[in-house]
């Protein structure tokens, strides 16, 4: 729905006018460009990129490989290509503080460049990617933005990242092949990145320990000052940027005096004469670029600029500086050379474009569009209304600019049948030109016309034909319970009056219910994967995630529309089962699907000890001590609970997750970090078993070599480091040519209970229906006793 008042006000509140004038002049001090490079969406260097931005102007720009798919959540349960959707926007609000351009080298949810786990190699990572995939999509980029300088965000180097590897290695094959006129991959025209620099700082840190020093740094970048008209330090800058990542727990208070500085190391260098900062070598501003056919507009347009900026925070004089410093930057654009366009021109439509909008700031003019739905279907309409400030223009005028498949008739905008769905995963984001459907504002001051595109306040999401929610639309049965049901309930189905059915296996049976389907499998159903499929009017549907957070705008994810079921046979240990959760894993609700005796607890019933003595097992899911308030305050009563004979298990935590080693496990146990050196990234590795007939592998599940098959991801991560004796290492698993570790799953005697704590990523292989995953998860149920 479209924004209360209070969200409005909010948001207009961090940008009072003053700072958005200052803002409007920053860019056009400068037409150098720099491109910095990444894997993850929150690889960037923000508070670095702060400094470039806001105080020299540059024109920022980040080529990203991956949407950070197989990244933590630590708002949500969106995972994959949902968690890839909600990154990606995160992402472009970031980009919003940073006034940056976004590139993404993954193109849709099936791209090869996915993030698919973490790697130790970059080699690995760039076999899976698809070398020659990736170099062709980045050197469409850099042809594209055109950058001047291009910077990774990390080393090269053993210890990183993989991810990380892979993309400053390609960094320098793309340097040399986006100039190649003979590289066939790319018909773009040629483009010279002229400066490439690496990082002179170590990229380690809680998640890597890069194995070699920084290369010496060449010069540094001074980003410990203040940001004249906010007051704001551009360190804190950073972080307003970073805080959108909230599913990566992004965003840092820096204190007064604690600001750094950024050293980097010249690479390479297509330039003459020494490096001495950013700009050598570089034309700073138009008048230093090189066109002789036009080289007095682009004087005339710099002296304007300078006159601009001058005059702050005068508008008047302002505006009248700026529009005559945009009529020379638009007789240069038509008077251009043709062997000029390639190298000057991309820098002539940048200034053309913030020209427009440091005028209509300066003239005071404010536009507001809306719509009355967030989301739209295929052949629906929406309504529009707009806000108007006209400001001190001689004439603004306002029209929409719609892409294929939509229409307009007076305020009511219609889409086709056949209309283009919202793409999840936008392949570029520019924060100064918003994607269609928007406004175009025509704005003419002192003789001269300009336009600008602004974006609705809460931009349309264009949803599918023949769409419904089917929920679950994954679920496990169990072939050694009875139960052979599942409910299946059916919303959000558009159209509503559209006739329904599920394609099914052989022998399972549907039947409608009010909410849906009621399905049911055959008694002698065999292990496996099933897909049970949607039809609305005979023809197949989408399903639809919405991807619905306060930080960023409405996004949804459509798919097939259909229900995968995995029939696994895991014997239930006879336990009640208690699980207390943070909100960052459904693990209760798969155990239930499976058939345990679970319940979820409540925060009173949490300190209640007549509640804990009703139950045999009690589970503490992952990220809980951090997120689940109180939690930690009552470990010493869990404590006591499982000495009397109850089983606690801790599943994954990472150290900074309110893990005190001393006080969260009965005993000593200790996470390790970084995680690069505690962590098994391969999900086909080999897996030993140390104790083969300890119960967590024996009881009421033989464990064997089927159960490690068709991992996704990875084992796990943040093993346990080091130990009390009590504790038993039950497995040992290592990646290639690393050594064993031994902390993915322990487990200890409590007086006459047990404390079981795994790292094992169970939560998300029950999650991808990995049938081993459910069968491990009933061992680590049982009671101490039960082995017997």
């Amino acid at each position: 729905m479209p924004l209360t008042d209070l969200e409005r006000i909010t948001d207009e509140r961090m940008t009072p006018q003053i700072l958005q004038l200052w803002r409007a002049l920053m860019p056009l001090q400068s037409v150098i460009s720099f491109m910095s490079t990444g894997a993850h969406p929150d690889d960037e260097k923000s508070e670095m990129l702060a400094a470039l931005s806001w105080r020299d102007g540059f024109d920022l720009s980040y080529a990203c490989s991956t949407r950070g798919e197989g990244g933590q959540n630590d708002i949500g349960t969106e995972t994959s290509e949902a968690l890839g959707t909600l990154r990606t926007a995160e992402m472009e609000r970031a980009c919003d503080i940073l006034n940056m351009r976004m590139y993404w080298h993954c193109e849709s949810p099936a791209d090869s460049i996915f993030d698919f786990g973490f790697s130790r190699s970059g080699v690995e990572t760039l076999t899976k990617w698809g070398h020659a995939r990736l170099l062709k999509r980045f050197v469409d980029i850099v042809r594209t933005e055109r950058p001047d300088i291009m910077c990774p965000t990390f080393l090269d180097v053993p210890g990183q990242h993989g991810h990380h590897r892979a993309m400053t290695q390609a960094a320098f094959e793309v340097m040399s092949l986006a100039a190649d006129p003979a590289y066939d991959d790319s018909t773009m025209p040629p483009w010279r990145v002229k400066k490439l620099y690496l990082p002179a700082f170590s990229g380690a840190g809680q998640a890597y320990d890069d194995e070699v020093p920084p290369p010496p740094a060449t010069l540094v970048i001074a980003a410990s000052g203040l940001e004249q008209y906010s007051g704001w330090s551009f360190a804190r800058i950073g972080q307003q940027s970073r805080a959108f990542h909230l599913t990566q727990a992004m965003g840092r208070w820096v204190a007064a005096g604690e600001e750094q500085d950024w050293p980097l190391h010249l690479a390479k260098s297509h330039v003459a004469g020494p490096d001495t900062d950013l700009h050598s070598g570089l034309a700073r501003t138009l008048a230093d670029l090189k066109v002789p056919e036009i080289s007095a507009s682009l004087h005339n347009a710099q002296s304007r600029i300078v006159a601009a900026r001058s005059a702050f925070p005068d508008s008047p004089v302002m505006l009248r500086h700026a529009s005559a410093a945009l009529a020379h930057v638009q007789k240069a654009i038509h008077d251009c050379p043709d062997d000029a366009r390639d190298e000057v021109l991309h820098k002539l439509t940048r200034k053309e474009t913030q020209l427009a909008g440091l005028i209509a700031v300066a003239a005071g003019i404010e536009v507001i569009a809306r719509l009355d739905q967030d989301h739209v279907h295929a052949g629906d309409a929406l309504q529009m209304s707009t806000e108007l400030r006209r400001g001190t223009a001689s004439d603004v005028k306002l029209s929409t600019v719609l892409p294929q498949g939509w229409s307009q008739n007076g305020d009511r905008l219609q889409t086709d049948l056949d209309v283009q769905l919202s793409d999840p995963y936008p392949a570029v984001y520019l924060p100064d030109s918003p994607r269609e459907p928007c406004l175009l504002v025509t704005v003419n001051t002192h003789g001269v016309s300009s336009g600008r595109r602004v974006a609705f306040e809460t931009p349309p999401i264009v949803l599918p034909l023949r769409c419904a929610t089917l929920s679950p639309d994954k679920d496990v049965l169990n072939a050694a319970s009875s139960n052979r049901s599942l409910d299946i309930s059916l919303t959000d189905m558009f159209p509503v009056t559209a006739r329904t059915a599920l394609v099914l296996p052989d022998n399972w049976q549907a039947v409608r219910t009010d909410t849906g389907f009621r399905v049911t499998a055959p008694a002698d159903v065999a292990e496996g994967r099933y897909s049970l499929t949607l039809l609305l009017d005979g023809l197949p549907a989408q399903q639809l995630r919405k991807i619905d957070h306060a930080h960023i705008a409405p996004r949804a994810i459509a798919s097939p529309a259909e229900v995968q079921v995995q029939v696994v046979n895991a014997t239930l240990p006879e336990v009640r089962v208690g699980y207390i959760g943070g909100g960052n894993d459904r693990v209760d609700h798969w155990l239930d699907r499976l058939g345990v005796n679970v319940s979820t607890l409540s925060d009173a019933e949490l300190i209640s000890d007549t509640k804990l003595a009703s139950f045999d097992t009690l589970v503490i899911g992952i990220f809980a001590m951090k997120f689940r308030k109180g939690l930690q305050n009552q470990m010493a009563r869990l404590h006591n609970w499982c000495a009397q004979g109850g089983t606690l298990i801790t599943l994954y935590h990472r150290p900074w997750d309110n893990w005190d080693p001393e006080t969260v496990p009965p005993r000593y146990l200790e996470i390790g970090q970084p995680s690069l050196r505690w962590r098994v990234t391969d999900e086909n590795s080999a897996v030993n078993i140390l104790q083969p007939d300890n119960p967590l592998m024996t009881t009421p599940n033989q464990i064997g070599s089927a159960d490690w098959r068709g991992w996704h991801k990875e084992r796990g991560l943040y093993f346990a480091k080091s130990w009390d004796p009590a504790y038993v290492p039950v497995l040992s698993m290592a990646d290639p040519e690393e050594q064993p570790l031994h902390g993915a799953l322990l487990v200890a005697d409590i007086g006459k209970g047990r404390h079981v704590h795994t790292s094992l990523i169970l939560h998300h292989q029950m999650e991808k229906l990995t049938p081993g995953a459910f069968r491990i998860m009933a061992n680590l149920l049982a009671r101490r006793n039960e082995e017997k």
